[in-house]
């Protein structure tokens, strides 16, 4: 018999609809009944490619023994973190103000109005690893709430204290270079000089951190800070957490050396990690680089993308046959039996042994040379075992469309579409963007997902960045235009002017007992880091001081932490190194379909140039672009498109060919 998520449109949600826990949606049905009949909530919350929210589900969810007991003392609510991440981040600083740690699954009790006072993560069935049977922490929490309701309210006090954010004091925080340099030597004080990367097991990518390390590098001209970046990117690919038959890259490792992966793939690390490996590909010339964010890219098209709408889906799973990594590992004789006479080399390159490296099988990790060539006359045999791996049963796949992490891959491609010169990644990235604004959008408000009316900060910001890549990348000006638009209703929705900062929900959202505001950079750039960068990259180009301002003082508030936990500000970082410049924009006059005018822009985004934007005008098709500062008296000369550029405020000649942009650029 289904219980109350049966309805419901996410997969997340879908997969507890025939559970014996009577789990409901996070709602007013769900929150008026635990008031009505004063019992406390159970919230789990987790995701669909999380591998340990299945465990939890089939040891726990599924025995009517602990279901009976979970529908007998609580209202039980299910979320799927993706769909929600307002309610995510409320409970998930809660447990972590309690036990010091998070993740997922989240298990968090709550008193009938809402409010958190205890949980934890994943509990197993019985008493073991040191944690206790998830059905003694029901009980006892159910006897703590019905006989010592004195210690709940304490409890739920305490912690609504702990995570209260006061609003930070912004008014003397200076923004120097200085905190980019100690934020570098904290980096450097962190990185594992034996396998690359940052801290031990488990390790993850840390796309946001090395992203900023380029730009850094771009600053300082200091060779050690693209070493660290360098060593980590072919580490990575070297791995088992790279896909290296079909692309894209797992969640993170649970080794320090990269190569026994969390097999979930997420859009999120496959829309920033390909802009890495793209960057350093701008800045060294390494052609290997470019082979693997390829790669990476053409694994979302292929696999992440709805061929009906453009829409990237959110994630694969792990599991396939309730058996985790099953879809990816191999035998030898699997191999030979696909490759014949090429097997031996492949699997010598590959690592693959007899005795495996995982459940006695093998997830293949590159041994051999990390060199363009070698990586390109791989490709025949990656290629057959790939076919052979499509007839395996399949991982479950989340088909969702986040605006967030939608946008994250659209500028992602964008960019590549307009450096590589793939006009595949520019359709797909401009298609996508159709998408999102014309069905996930009504009038001025964003939502989140089909199923989630109201949309976050970072719909917002994200959407917003990634709209101004693309008129980068297009020089189509609905992209600016929307741009424009959106900043606009962000600040309106999601900036108090009277704290000084960013709230991740718009003013009185239902539901929640408190305002989430989250300023700290995990997988995801946070809302707050994004908006300020995207509104600094659009006070560029528009001269809107407001936006300038706005950026600045939300620096200004996280200021005191950049320099000393540079792993949880990446995006910050970013956005700091954006600000204190030096910045450039380039303004191209003429016909935007113009092969002349399109040589102009992509010269612009040939090299890595993160501080520089650019907005295009043609005279004939303005759409409302011309009442933008930055295109006031400006013509085309010699009757050619034409490229004016401005570093710092102060501008340059114009100039009509390709080759005097790039000598203008790097003046």
């Amino acid at each position: 018999m289904s219980n109350h998520l049966a309805g419901s449109s996410s997969p997340y949600l879908l997969q507890h609809a025939d559970n014996p826990v009577d789990w409901y949606p996070w709602g007013d049905e769900a929150l008026a009944r635990a008031k009505q009949e004063n019992k406390p909530i159970l919230l789990s919350i987790g995701y669909s490619a999380c591998h340990w929210c299945h465990v939890m589900a089939h040891e726990s969810f599924e025995n009517e023994a602990t279901a009976a007991l979970m529908n007998r003392h609580f209202i039980n609510i299910k979320v799927d973190r993706e769909e929600r991440p307002d309610i995510d981040s409320i409970y998930m600083a809660a447990v972590q103000a309690m036990t010091g740690h998070g993740g997922w699954p989240l298990t968090a009790f709550l008193t009938p109005d809402g409010r958190p006072f205890y949980g934890g993560t994943y509990y197993p069935p019985e008493e073991r690893h040191g944690l206790p049977a998830f059905s003694t922490i029901l009980e006892a929490v159910a006897e703590a709430f019905r006989e010592r309701p004195s210690e709940v309210e304490s409890s739920a006090g305490k912690l609504l204290a702990a995570i209260e954010e006061k609003p930070a004091d912004t008014a003397g925080a200076a923004l120097s270079p200085d905190i980019l340099n100690r934020a570098y030597q904290a980096l450097q004080r962190a990185f594992d000089t034996k396998f690359a990367g940052f801290g031990g097991a488990p390790k993850f990518p840390q796309p946001l951190v090395l992203d900023f390390l380029l730009r850094y590098y771009l600053r300082s001209n200091t060779p050690r800070v693209l070493e660290l970046v360098e060593q980590t990117l072919e580490a990575m690919y070297r791995g088992g957490i790279y896909d290296h038959l079909g692309g894209g890259f797992h969640r993170y490792a649970v080794d320090a050396e990269w190569q026994v992966p969390h097999f979930e793939k997420m859009l999120y690390d496959n829309a920033l990690l390909p802009r890495v490996y793209l960057h350093a590909f701008q800045l060294t010339g390494k052609t290997e680089y470019r082979l693997v964010a390829e790669d990476i890219y053409d694994y979302v098209l292929r696999e992440m993308t709805d061929p009906a709408t453009g829409g990237f889906y959110s994630s694969q799973d792990a599991d396939s046959e309730g058996e985790e990594g099953k879809f990816y590992i191999w035998t030898p004789d699997e191999l030979k039996s696909v490759l014949g006479d090429g097997a031996a080399a492949f699997i010598q390159r590959f690592g693959v042994t007899e005795a495996g490296n995982f459940e006695e099988r093998n997830i293949l990790h590159l041994t051999g040379e990390f060199k363009a060539d070698l990586i390109t006359a791989d490709q025949g045999n990656k290629e057959k075992l790939r076919r052979e791996r499509e007839t395996r049963i399949h991982p479950g796949k989340d088909t969702k469309v986040l605006v967030s992490w939608n946008a994250m891959m659209q500028s992602s491609l964008a960019e590549a579409g307009c450096v590589l010169g793939r006009d595949d990644y520019l359709a797909a990235a401009a298609r996508n963007a159709g998408f999102i604004l014309d069905n996930l959008r009504s009038g001025e408000t964003l939502r989140h997902t089909s199923s989630v009316a109201e949309g976050f900060l970072e719909d917002y910001a994200l959407l917003t960045d990634s709209l101004l890549w693309l008129h980068q990348a297009t020089l189509n000006p609905r992209w600016l235009c929307q741009a424009v638009a959106l900043a606009d209703t962000m600040l309106d929705r999601f900036w108090d002017e009277d704290e000084s900062v960013f709230y991740d929900t718009p003013a009185g959202m239902s539901g929640l007992f408190k305002r989430p505001r989250s300023f700290q950079d995990g997988a995801v750039p946070s809302g707050a880091a994004s908006g300020a960068l995207a509104l600094l990259r659009l006070s560029r180009l528009t001269d809107d001081r407001r936006y300038w301002q706005t950026g600045g003082t939300a620096l200004r508030g996280v200021a005191e932490y950049l320099g000393r936990y540079p792993l949880g500000f990446g995006q910050w970082l970013a956005a700091l190194d954006f600000y204190l410049g030096p910045q450039q924009e380039v303004a191209v006059i003429g016909n935007t379909a113009d092969s002349a005018a399109r040589a102009l822009a992509n010269t612009v985004c040939r090299r890595y140039r993160p501080n520089t934007v650019l907005a295009a005008l043609n005279p004939d098709d303005q759409e409302g672009l011309s009442d933008l500062p930055l295109f006031q008296d400006r013509t085309q000369i010699n009757a050619r498109p034409t490229a004016y550029v401005c570093r710092n405020f102060n501008c340059f000649p114009p100039v009509n060919t390709p080759e005097d942009l790039e000598q203008v650029l790097e003046l």
